[in-house]
């Protein structure tokens, strides 16, 4: 036990070091920081891709394009990579499978994989075909997933800038010029494609390109548990809905996360129960889509249409939350819907994608195309346009779809055939 004579001694010691410090750093004042718009960046980022979010979709589309050789960079206003998965708690992601066949594959593929494997985890076996969606859903540790996006980008060479979102964009001859802000920092980021992958398409408002929204949204959800400890890549969290929840600016994701809080202390003192965890934010299910050079209809999604320009799979049953809740509507038997290039292309757009679940799509199309495996698929596409068209020195869409296609499975993709039916478009 530490004696009151040497409490005092030590205690001294502190405030001469303290008071020491303070007076070399006093004998040359800092000066004052300049107003934000006094000066130029404090950091120019020169690069092929600049990717805007680094979710679900966002990561995956940042590996492509560095593995295929461009220069490639991340902003994600968070703290880690994953997006719902991880800040938002859904580390549930699928389907990888339909009809007793794997149809989406590649490089998020790859992440899950390594994920349970590393986790210690159990895979399902896709040749199955089970009686309930969900079923082949699989579980990854929420933790141990942004570890592993975050070693395979340092692998590829993906730059990454957390706490970061773009200001401004402007079109240059040669690209773009994305001015972003973070605390204490200013970026401008010169970069030849950009891929929006913010869950809202922000990035294609902030240009002023047609995006489409109703009035009504799905709730959210605020992931969390009671009583026991999580069990990270085996079992799920349980949630509650947050109605009203728009993940379209600062203030509306504030809200939604306020009420979600405000809701799980509800249930806390209702049931009398331990909080073990909570998840930092909540997790959104709807907000605005592009309009596209092509519209996913739910017509397109229910009869599996295979687009001549279709780049990946996506299957998920129609699944649209209600205040009164959900009642998923399966796919009838056989059909696997694709995803069109040109559905990841703001209509009337040079040099920039979209991935993830701002896909052009009608509302009900989209309560499908919105889930995870779908979202990397598209990722990946998306990646893969964007760096043939930065290499080639043109727009996505004039690069042709067979050099996409072949580039796709190279790195491990599965796309759709350019005709046939849900059942033989696999190639």
């Amino acid at each position: 036990m530490i004696s009151r004579r040497q409490f005092i001694q030590s205690s001294a010691s502190g405030v001469a070091i303290a008071v020491s410090a303070g007076s070399v750093c006093g004998a040359e004042p800092t000066p004052p920081r300049q107003p934000a718009n006094a000066a130029g960046p404090d950091i120019t980022t020169q690069v092929d891709i600049l990717i805007v979010g680094g979710g679900t979709a966002g990561t995956i589309a940042a590996l492509q394009a560095a593995r295929i050789g461009a220069k490639t960079f991340v902003v994600e206003r968070g703290s880690q990579l994953g997006g719902t998965t991880t800040t938002g708690g859904v580390a549930f992601p699928g389907l990888f499978d339909a009809w007793g066949k794997q149809i989406i594959a590649g490089i998020g593929w790859e992440l899950v994989k390594e994920c349970v494997e590393l986790d210690g985890g159990t895979l399902p076996d896709f040749s199955s075909v089970p009686q309930r969606h969900w079923m082949h859903q699989i579980h990854v540790n929420q933790f141990l997933y942004p570890l592993l996006a975050e070693e395979k980008c340092r692998e590829a060479g993906v730059g990454i800038a957390y706490y970061e979102f773009p200001q401004s964009v402007a079109r240059k001859e040669d690209g773009w010029q994305v001015e972003c802000a973070g605390f204490g920092t200013r970026r401008r980021v010169l970069c030849k494609q950009l891929i929006d992958c913010t869950g809202g398409a922000e990035v294609v408002g902030l240009l002023g390109l047609p995006r489409l929204r109703e009035e009504e949204r799905q709730p959210g959800s605020m992931l969390y548990q009671l009583s026991k400890a999580a069990n990270p890549g085996r079992e799920g969290l349980a949630s509650l809905y947050v109605h009203g929840a728009d993940s379209t600016n600062s203030r509306t994701v504030t809200e939604a996360n306020l009420t979600g809080r405000r809701e799980v202390l509800k249930r806390v003192r209702a049931e009398k129960k331990r909080l073990m965890q909570l998840q930092p934010e909540a997790s959104f299910r709807e907000s605005y889509r592009i309009q596209g050079e092509m519209v996913i209809t739910v017509d397109d999604y229910t009869t599996g249409r295979v687009f001549d320009d279709a780049v990946c799979f996506a299957f998920y049953p129609v699944d649209l939350h209600t205040k009164s809740g959900v009642k998923p509507k399966p796919l009838a038997k056989g059909i696997v819907p694709t995803v069109p290039l040109g559905a990841l292309v703001p209509k009337g757009s040079h040099n920039i994608m979209v991935a993830g679940r701002c896909v052009s799509s009608d509302r009900l199309a989209n309560s499908g195309l919105r889930v995870q495996a779908s979202c990397m698929a598209m990722g990946q596409a998306a990646g893969a346009a964007a760096a043939l068209a930065a290499a080639k020195k043109t727009t996505p869409l004039n690069v042709p779809l067979s050099e996409i296609k072949d580039m796709l499975r190279k790195h491990g993709a599965i796309v759709p055939a350019r005709h046939g039916n849900a059942n033989t478009a696999v190639s």
